[in-house]
């Protein structure tokens, strides 16, 4: 989640190539008014052709407790929806990471809500602070501080955390030095207001909302502390909420999850069709762990030179590119690729472009500014040391990586505000959907997110694996259950399996 869904495939998206801003909002329905806070979204052309996606950009406060003091600016899309007759209201894209942007979500998935949908919804999306167009802060990282498959606070070789540990510290002594009050903002609670804002922006008295990963923990914040703008929630593979934790909650759920998916992987890159591909691991699936795990080992011990100058394959690099290959079936052949290059002798791997590279500064101070900012995270170097340990034993896949410490133990000035616990209280408008093998918020976490929710929610078990069921990694049976609830509000009676 994205740092479960974010650290990984969301970060990797984060960029401002979409970002445009743009120009006049055509008519939206039912608003609440006509006055200014409408009409400062001035509404340009911007994604990819043949869309109809707009682009704006919308100011809101950098610190909501001085709302007229200095000011941020978020980049916000839309796709209307164009079926004046049948539309019923707004639809909110609501990315995962933290780190990823909204507007290029709307563009990728776009096309399919268009599709689905039927004109429904407006479509609308932004780019949370930190992220893509929107307003940025930066820590002024070295290079080697930047690379995801550091950032990610993989334990040595030997299971040694002391790098990891310096690392830490000296990342979080650097984003107090130069982040400043732009770094300060990177909050989940600030990212439930900024909505709010942009629903008023909209001239809305409730929006339908899509959140991913990350974003259903931002959805559900945002039911909990605006349950009278909301319509209709769906909240796509979630995570466990617990207040105390959050984020280094999200990261441990991790290990489980690339144990529940890893069989998904297997079964794939052992099945006789991979013979004619070049892409057979091995003949049986039950042998395609064993390789992986005695290769990363390989690499821990000497790391092969790769595409990318300076940069080998490395056994944590491997681990790094397992982990994010699991969101997708689609991944598994850049992974099995990546399996086969590390493994054949004069053969040069060719890194995911994801960790061949350095992150933009910007990207890499949204990775640990809103996780960092939201709670404090609990535990002495010394306990870090003894649950790596513990964790490399049981889960070999992710060797520790999510049990280990991270630049938020260090972390100058603490929580920006207290955690809001998640209750069952409000209107029952929640519709999850979650997948049995999630790689990031693994079934057993979400579980959580439901019974935090109570009767506001009804859950639908996808058995499938992958990270972000709806028209994605799901399965026909999931797909139609979401649709139906957000064209007619109708959910399962209890909760389902698809």
């Amino acid at each position: 989640m994205t740092t479960s869904a974010g650290l990984a495939l969301a970060l990797a998206l984060s960029s401002a190539a979409l970002a445009v801003p743009a120009a006049g909002p055509a008519g939206v329905s039912a608003p609440v008014s006509s006055g200014s806070s409408s009409a400062a979204l001035a509404w340009e052309k911007c994604g990819p052709e043949g869309l109809r996606q707009e682009c704006a950009t919308l100011t809101v406060p950098l610190d909501y407790a001085e709302p007229d003091g200095r000011q941020a600016t978020l980049s916000v899309s839309r796709i209307l929806s164009g079926r004046p007759e049948a539309r019923r209201g707004v639809l909110l894209v609501v990315p995962g990471g933290p780190g990823g942007s909204g507007v290029q979500r709307l563009s990728a998935k776009g096309p399919a809500l268009v599709k689905e949908l039927g004109g429904a919804y407006d479509l609308v999306a932004f780019d949370p602070r930190g992220v893509g167009g929107s307003m940025k802060a930066d820590c002024g990282l070295a290079d080697e501080d930047r690379h995801l498959v550091n950032l990610r606070s993989w334990p040595a070789a030997d299971g040694s955390i002391d790098v990891s540990v310096a690392r830490s510290r000296r990342i979080a002594e650097a984003c107090a030095r130069n982040g400043g009050a732009e770094l300060r903002s990177l909050t989940t609670a600030n990212q439930v207001r900024d909505m709010d804002r942009l629903r008023e922006a909209l001239g809305e008295r409730k929006v339908s909302v899509w959140g991913v990963s990350y974003g259903t923990y931002v959805t559900a914040q945002y039911a909990q502390k605006f349950p009278r703008h909301t319509d209709r929630l769906v909240l796509d593979s979630s995570a466990d909420p617990d207040p105390r934790t959050v984020a280094q909650g999200w990261l441990r759920g991790m290990a489980r999850g690339a144990e529940d998916r890893f069989s998904d992987f297997a079964a794939w890159a052992a099945h006789p069709d991979r013979a004619g591909e070049g892409l057979r691991l091995a003949e049986r699936a039950e042998d395609v762990r064993p390789l992986v795990l005695d290769l990363a080992a390989r690499l821990d011990r000497e790391p092969k030179p790769s595409t990318t100058p300076g940069v080998p394959l490395t056994g944590n690099l491997l681990r790094q590119a397992l982990q994010m290959a699991l969101y997708s079936d689609s991944q598994f052949e850049g992974f099995a690729r990546l399996v086969q290059q590390a493994g054949t002798p004069g053969a040069k791997p060719v890194l995911p472009p994801a960790l061949s590279g350095p992150m933009p500064g910007s990207d890499a101070a949204v990775t640990v500014g809103v996780i960092c900012n939201d709670v404090k995270w609990r535990g002495s170097v010394r306990s870090y040391e003894r649950a790596v340990a513990a964790d490399r034993a049981a889960y070999p896949l992710t060797a520790g990586m999510p049990a280990n410490i991270t630049p938020c133990s260090f972390w100058k000035g603490g929580p920006v505000e207290k955690p809001t616990r998640l209750t069952d209280e409000g209107p029952s408008n929640i519709l999850m959907i979650q997948s049995l093998r999630d790689p990031s918020t693994p079934h057993s976490e979400g579980l959580k997110m439901r019974r935090a929710l109570g009767a506001k929610a009804r859950l639908v078990s996808v058995d499938h694996g992958g990270h972000g069921m709806y028209l994605g990694n799901g399965n026909a049976c999931g797909d139609r259950t979401v649709t139906r609830f957000l064209l007619t509000g109708e959910r399962p009676a209890t909760d389902v399996g698809c």
